[in-house]
């Protein structure tokens, strides 16, 4: 089980001092966010895609790759890749540049965003937003696994043997998950390929993502990559911890009031009753996760925003060691008890290398005879 946090890097004023932090300082605070990340024993670090106000991360491999030079467990990832709008070759060869620099410590996550505008910024159709992401996630698995590929589709032009470079780390892509909160057709496409699927169900009842949840192990398994028990599933997360929940809730009231995102409607007690935000002790927030396994089956990562709405970064530092201390810990235990040996563990690079090395042996010899015929000549 992966524990982590993800960023969505919004520059937002403190509602308590009426001060807005520079772009400058936000980018700062989010790599110093990752550190303590890595530092508390956390595994995932994760950061959005914007390229809109208030939000900072436009160039997610640029801030991965620096953080990777400065980390040396933490997993790195997107928690979203703009697979509409982005170009799939870029994205091939983007990330397999940082595959290479980051030893392995990288996967993304496709998505297609939430800001409409963003289509006709890169020359694309927001209607056309669901047919993107499928044509351009299937280029873009082929890139990573085929030398030279040849490729017509719609929404870009043709290539001819053409090969992405550098090559992926070992011969191995970087994991994918897809995310979605809404679109069972990105839950069909992240079980036909037999990628991950994760669901970042932070503002909508649970519900909701159970049947999404539910739809994605059922087409994986219909696929042949497992049963649904087996398919690899991934949740977001939102909490606000102190030693006393009393005083939890009213340090986070004036930052959630005022978020961007959800501040003026719902109140905080109607958000955290319909939503996974925890606002409260490290107990209430351990209770309430522990309990997620119960609505989506045992999954395989956990991500929790914790820097937006304006928290300035020395609460969120102190959040992350609450976090890494006292909850994650907890909840790593809680979660193993009686897990099923059959349910894989979050994917890494070394493990899908291995992965891939013993299939390769189990198909060919070393001298290029099938296992089963190298078996046949003893009989």
């Amino acid at each position: 089980m992966q524990f982590g946090i993800f960023t969505v890097g919004d520059v937002t004023a403190d509602p308590t001092t009426g001060r807005t932090p520079t772009e400058n300082e936000r980018i700062k605070a989010m790599v110093a966010i990752a550190l303590k990340a890595e530092e508390v024993g956390l595994d995932v670090f994760a950061t959005g895609e914007h390229h809109n106000p208030p939000f900072v991360p436009s160039s997610p491999t640029t801030m991965l790759g620096y953080i990777a030079a400065r980390t040396e467990k933490l997993l790195l990832s997107t928690s979203t890749t703009l697979i509409t709008t982005n170009d799939p070759v870029k994205i091939a060869e983007d990330f397999a540049m940082l595959q290479h620099l980051a030893d392995g410590r990288v996967d993304v996550m496709m998505g297609r965003g939430n800001t409409g505008p963003v289509y006709p910024w890169f020359g694309k159709d927001i209607r056309q937003g669901v047919e993107l992401a499928l044509e351009n996630y299937n280029l873009l698995h082929r890139l990573w696994r085929e030398e030279y590929v040849d490729w017509q589709g719609r929404f870009r032009t043709p290539l001819q043997g053409f090969q992405s470079t550098p090559r992926p780390l070992d011969d191995v892509p970087p994991f994918v998950w897809h995310g979605s909160i809404r679109t069972p057709e990105i839950a069909e496409q992240a079980a036909f390929y037999g990628d991950g699927f994760f669901a970042n169900n932070i503002f909508w009842p649970k519900e909701h993502f159970m049947r999404l949840i539910g739809l994605y192990r059922q087409r994986f398994e219909h696929y042949g990559h497992g049963r649904a028990d087996q398919a690899i599933v991934g949740l977001g997360g939102q909490a606000f911890i102190r030693k006393n929940s009393q005083d939890a809730v009213a340090e986070f009231r004036p930052y959630f009031d005022n978020a961007p995102v959800y501040g003026h409607g719902p109140s905080l007690e109607d958000f955290t009753e319909q939503t996974p935000l925890t606002v409260g002790s490290p107990q209430q927030v351990i209770d309430r996760y522990a309990s997620m396994r119960d609505y989506f089956g045992d999954y395989q990562r956990q991500l929790f925003l914790m820097d937006h709405a304006g928290l300035p970064l020395k609460t969120v530092l102190e959040q992350l060691d609450i976090l890494g201390e006292e909850v994650v810990p907890v909840l790593r235990k809680e979660l193993a008890v009686n897990r099923p040996a059959s349910v894989p563990d979050a994917p890494t690079h070394a493990a899908r290398v291995a992965e891939a090395r013993a299939a390769e042996a189990a198909v060919d010899g070393s001298d290029g005879s099938t296992a089963i015929e190298k078996e046949d000549t003893h009989v």
